[in-house]
């Protein structure tokens, strides 16, 4: 039962990727309205920056990863 519901946590299609980097996109750009708001000036952009700045390191390595486990699963169906 636990693992039925662990698969609900796996991301599967690259579509499932997209969504989850969409969110993690509004997230962060409320966060950098957040930092602006707080530490107006240089220092809240840079702020802001770093955070939509991480949205695009974690939805390359998403996508990365999505693409190495299809390799992998499609040399491991090879093998067989």
């Amino acid at each position: 039962m636990l693992s039925k519901v662990g698969r609900l946590f796996v991301i599967k299609t690259p579509f499932e990727a997209y969504l989850i980097i969409y969110a993690l996109a509004i997230g962060a750009v409320e966060r950098g309205h957040a930092y602006l708001y707080r530490f107006p000036g240089f220092g809240g952009k840079l702020l802001f920056l770093a955070c939509t700045g991480a949205v695009f390191m974690a939805g390359g390595k998403i996508l990365d990863c999505l693409k190495h486990e299809r390799r992998l699963r499609a040399e491991a169906e090879g093998a067989v």
